[in-house]
């Protein structure tokens, strides 16, 4: 393939014609790549299947990374311990194509690599790397750690995915329309395109779409502009002039603030979370229309076929069979981690997603006593599991995943497990009943693991935040615990509150239901696997992608 004068490799929908190239930090395409940390991961690389199954005219960027997020093993005590290994991948593709980007006022190598779309069914995606001979160690190493918690190296690896992604496309000669940045991490790009433009801003307006994740103004990344200035994030422009673009007088330059000034149009990632980031936005001059967008995931890929098949052909006790042997084989992995046997029969809840102070992992754990009545109740028997990465420097989070890993010593129905990736997300899906999402309201922009879960006979039990109450009829396709007063109480109320409210839904709806009335649950279950199927599909996603912003 000619890589200097890339052509799509497949034949494009009109319906989708609009050339768009997709800037992404992390995508999770397939368990063997594994360039990703968790749900903005998750949403990119079903974003790039659905693309390839619409034929749309659309390719994704991101970064190689050589060590990936990290990888999770456990101490001697079972304990967290991060360690990273060196990723080799032998389905990318070498372009040949090398070129070089200015980062902290030198040059540095940036090497390209190719998937091909029939590798795992996505657009075509390109790779950009620095771990080549001609760069210095410090050069190199700016690809290695997804998030790298150094801040010289994460603005250089923005500066790569944003300045090194657009001029790649430029180096290939293949025009796009629309640069679309996930989240603000590839902004340098359009600072890139303004310096291509001569400074004409209303240019690169036109090309920029944007769209956000983060529901509050603390969570989106700021950093002293005089150090990204210093790292030539910029591309040349002085600080005054960034200045007056971001329209702020401090020094803190706000990555999100800065996009949604020079981006055309942006979203949110939920119907609530468009509200949330207009309420929170608005207050600034200048910004563009925020419109919303719902998250989803790729049907294809997550749903299990022969359990909508039994439901489709109203055949009961197969679709109770096929349920009992996805659990059976999930808890496989449970006993090789752990050691602890479950049992498929037993009410099976799983709280599965990256390890965060807002996800409030160890809730139920705050009522010790419930907690252990739950789990010691020999009638209507409980089995919980917990798995999850926290970020490798975010030592308050990774405090909850060894405090969960102790109390799990004391129960043979409890485990955590290690490992949170594409194939573990599957499996647990797959072996729960129950999917527990208990967010801080309104902090989970979107949480689409609850989507995924449904797709494969999981019960989502939520907070009402992110996808939830687009989605969500108490009783009849999942379980919502009421919302507490989230403006006016203050955060240890509002814990209780949701604490006390889950537990009741647990005790008084949920377990008897399982137990007690299994046509009911049945009939529950069926109707959350239909009203996630389309809605929250992917590729429905992908076409208002191309209708409502490209």
């Amino acid at each position: 393939m000619d890589f200097k004068n890339f052509k799509m490799p497949y034949s494009i929908n009109p319906d989708y014609a609009k050339k768009t190239a997709y800037f992404s930090m992390e995508f999770a395409i397939d368990q063997s790549l594994k360039i990703y940390s968790g749900g903005l991961g998750f949403l990119a690389g079903s974003h790039m299947k659905s693309a390839y199954n619409l034929k749309q005219d659309f390719v994704g960027i991101g970064i190689l990374w050589k060590y990936g997020y990290y990888d999770q093993s456990r101490n001697m005590d079972q304990t967290l311990n991060p360690i990273w290994t060196k990723k080799m991948y032998s389905f990318l593709e070498d372009t040949g194509i090398k070129f070089q980007i200015e980062i902290h006022n030198a040059p540095v190598w940036v090497k390209v690599w190719y998937l091909a779309p029939e590798t795992f069914k996505t657009c075509p995606m390109f790779f950009l790397s620095t771990d080549v001979p001609e760069n210095d160690h410090l050069s190199k190493t700016i690809c290695h750690k997804l998030y790298d918690a150094n801040e010289s190296t994460k603005v250089a690896q923005y500066i790569l995915l944003g300045k090194g992604g657009a001029k790649l496309l430029d180096e290939m000669n293949f025009e796009r329309e629309v640069y679309h940045l996930n989240e603000a991490h590839g902004l340098p790009a359009a600072f890139y395109l303004l310096r291509k433009y001569g400074g004409d801003l209303a240019k690169v307006k036109e090309k920029l779409v944007f769209t956000t994740h983060t529901p509050e103004e603390a969570g989106n990344e700021k950093h002293n502009i005089h150090l990204c200035h210093d790292m030539s994030y910029f591309c040349g422009l002085t600080i005054d002039e960034v200045k007056t673009i971001e329209g702020v007088e401090d020094d803190k330059f706000n990555h999100s603030l800065c996009a949604l000034r020079m981006a055309r149009v942006a979203n949110g990632v939920s119907q609530l979370h468009g509200v949330v980031s207009r309420e929170m936005w608005n207050k600034y001059e200048g910004i563009c229309e925020i419109k919303s967008i719902t998250n989803a995931q790729e049907f294809k890929y997550w749903a299990d076929k022969a359990l909508y098949q039994h439901k489709e052909d109203g055949d009961n006790v197969e679709f109770d069979i096929r349920k009992a042997y996805l659990k059976k084989r999930a808890f496989r992995i449970v006993a090789d981690q752990t050691g602890n046997m479950f049992d498929p029969k037993v009410l099976t809840i799983v709280w599965a997603r990256r390890f965060a102070g807002y996800k409030r992992a160890d809730l139920l754990l705050a009522d010790k006593e419930r907690f252990r009545k739950m789990l010691s109740n020999k009638e209507h028997p409980v089995q919980i599991i917990w798995a999850g990465k926290p970020y490798p420097m975010d030592y308050g989070s990774i405090s909850t995943f060894n405090n969960l890993v102790e109390e799990s010593k004391n129960h043979k129905n409890m485990a955590v497990l290690t490992g949170y990736e594409l194939s573990l997300s599957k499996s647990l899906k797959q072996g729960s009943d129950i999917w527990l999402n208990n967010p801080r309201v309104p902090r989970e922009a979107s949480g689409t693991s609850g989507m995924t879960a449904a797709m494969n006979g999981s019960v989502n039990l939520s907070t009402d935040d992110g996808w939830i109450p687009e989605f969500a009829k108490h009783g009849e396709n999942s379980f919502v615990v009421p919302k507490a007063d989230y403006d006016n109480w203050p955060t240890l109320e509002q814990d209780q509150f949701d604490l006390n409210n889950l537990y009741e839904v647990l005790e008084n709806e949920i377990i008897p239901a399982y137990y007690e009335k299994p046509d009911q649950w049945r009939k529950i279950v069926h109707t959350s696997m239909d009203d996630v199927k389309t809605q929250f599909n992917s590729d429905r996603m992908a076409d208002e992608y191309y209708k409502l912003m490209y």
